[in-house]
């Protein structure tokens, strides 16, 4: 018990001491990063495909769990020997340094400082819990209080209700901290939050206006044609999103160029802004998943800002690179072949959400996150394809390659049970940058049925599609495949998300009672 109990005073030391160090990261994410890093890509797409956005939670729990757990396996181990403890001790500590190590530069001292103070609270938990005392072994033929009195606490005997109490208290402000780090963690820097609030974007050159009516149907628990700010997918390798305090943050452009720029985020805000629905999708999405969303995003376009910089000869990629050090890239002909890629700074008529990537991010229509959409961007690098490769590529995903012709089927829900009669089916259907053709539906294996379209809001965008269907009595299996604007018919070939991204027909299985 001793053993887990300091590990997790030293974990909740950790985080709290990560709150106020500048740049403080615990090293708990640190550790559960370079899990994330390290671990190979079949059991982490399992874990984001059964968990989706809440895969980074799970994994710091994991981690805090196997770390309390490793702790009290010591604490057993040395009950009458010191050292496995000590060894075991100096491991985790050695491990927590070294995954510190990692982090971005800023964080580095803060890391280390905080790693070190968690050793230290761990190393006292220890000295309090584990003596031989306190487990009831004293020796025989001595009585409580016989003999010399103590002369400190330290040299008292304690019974064992004391320290299963002085164990609990300990747990209990060890959860109660680690609690209050894990609440203060997920608010963003309130600085930051109060200017993000305070700032309006500018003008775009040439708003949009709202969708047409005819671009949406209105079916209950069918995706909106726009996806609100809250309700939009996140997947990201931060552990807790950078709050980047917006008035020191500089972006630069570097790198094979002419012309190496720095743009304060007033320079951008001043520069002509440009406005796109664009739908945005993770290559880890599972067919028919829920990892991608559609929103009006605003920026600077990214081919105005190449041009400024001046695109050397054989600059094939551009690379971004956000605050924590994640890198994305993609061929600069997709930068320059007109598509509205943006450096965005604001999504559906506000300053990107912290969670977003505040102040700036990536956005690339036709390409899946993972190889532009850098969220807390700092850096845009000109380079080639050979000479560098970025995070994820370098952890086995293919190369950027477009977005597959996808659909998805919103209702009725997998499962459901339904009346007899006309039943309508609905979803969504996206080929970024090429469009939506045509959606088809077929109920339990027979033939494909044409589904009806909503208008459609851009090449860009998904698109919504319904079918009446009338429903008789028994099990039942819908499917869905859709067209793209090129004539292209989504595959029936079913691969799982690694390395290229998923493909296969959707289906649901509803029971008409």
């Amino acid at each position: 018990m001793a053993g887990a109990v300091a590990a997790a005073v030293g974990l909740a030391t950790a985080s709290l001491a990560a709150l106020v160090l500048p740049g403080g990261q615990s090293p708990l994410v640190s550790v559960a990063d370079q899990v994330v890093s390290l671990a190979p890509s079949t059991p982490r797409e399992e874990t984001i495909a059964l968990l989706g956005t809440a895969d980074k939670p799970f994994i710091l729990g994991a981690v805090a769990a196997v770390t309390v757990a490793l702790a009290a396996l010591l604490g057993l181990l040395s009950r009458r020997d010191r050292r496995p403890l000590v060894a075991g001790g100096a491991l985790l500590l050695a491990a927590g340094v070294a995954a510190t190590a990692e982090s971005a530069p800023s964080a580095l001292a803060a890391g280390l400082v905080g790693t070190v103070l968690s050793a230290l609270a761990a190393a006292w938990s220890v000295g309090r819990l584990s003596r031989p005392q306190a487990a009831g072994l004293r020796p025989a033929g001595r009585a409580i209080g016989a003999g010399r009195p103590p002369a400190s606490w330290a040299e008292r005997e304690m019974s064992r209700r004391e320290f299963t109490l002085l164990a609990a208290g300990m747990a209990v402000l060890a959860v109660a901290g680690q609690g209050l780090a894990s609440l203060v963690g997920s608010v963003p820097s309130s600085a930051v939050e109060r200017f993000r609030a305070a700032t309006r974007l500018t003008r775009a050159a040439h708003p949009l206006p709202p969708p047409p009516a005819a671009d949406s149907f209105r079916i209950a628990g069918l995706t909106p044609l726009v996806t609100p700010n809250a309700g939009f997918y996140r997947v990201d390798t931060a552990f807790v999103p950078p709050s980047v305090d917006p008035v020191s943050w500089r972006l630069s452009l570097d790198g094979m160029v002419d012309r190496p720029l720095t743009f304060r985020y007033e320079d951008l805000m001043a520069m002509p802004q440009e406005e796109a629905y664009i739908t945005l999708c993770c290559v880890s999405d599972p067919v028919g998943g829920s990892l991608i969303g559609n929103a009006l995003w605003q920026g600077v376009r990214l081919d105005r800002l190449l041009a400024l910089a001046g695109v050397r000869h054989g600059a094939d990629q551009v690379v971004g690179r956000s605050v924590d050090g994640f890198t994305a890239g993609f061929p600069t002909a997709l930068a320059l072949d007109g598509r509205a890629a943006l450096v965005a700074l604001g999504m559906n008529g506000e300053p990107l959400p912290i969670v977003h990537g505040f102040p700036a991010r990536l956005i690339v229509p036709g390409l899946y996150g993972y190889v532009c959409a850098t969220k807390w961007l700092t850096e845009i690098r000109l380079t080639t394809l050979s000479s560098f490769t970025a995070y994820w590529e370098q952890r086995g995903w293919g190369p950027p390659a477009p977005v597959a012709t996808e659909s998805r089927i919103d209702v009725p829900r997998d499962g459901a049970a339904l009346g007899p009669g006309e039943v309508t089916v609905a979803g969504v259907a996206w080929a970024q940058h090429r469009g939506i053709r045509g959606v088809q539906v077929r109920v339990d294996g027979g033939p494909w049925r044409a589904a009806e379209l909503a208008g459609e809001l851009s090449t860009d965008t998904w698109r919504q599609w319904r079918y009446r269907w009338t429903a008789t009595r028994g099990g039942h299996t819908l499917a869905v495949r859709a067209t793209d604007a090129e004539g292209r018919v989504q595959t029936a070939r079913t691969v799982p998300p690694f390395p290229d991204g998923a493909t296969g027909y959707p289906s649901v299985s509803v029971t008409v009672g």
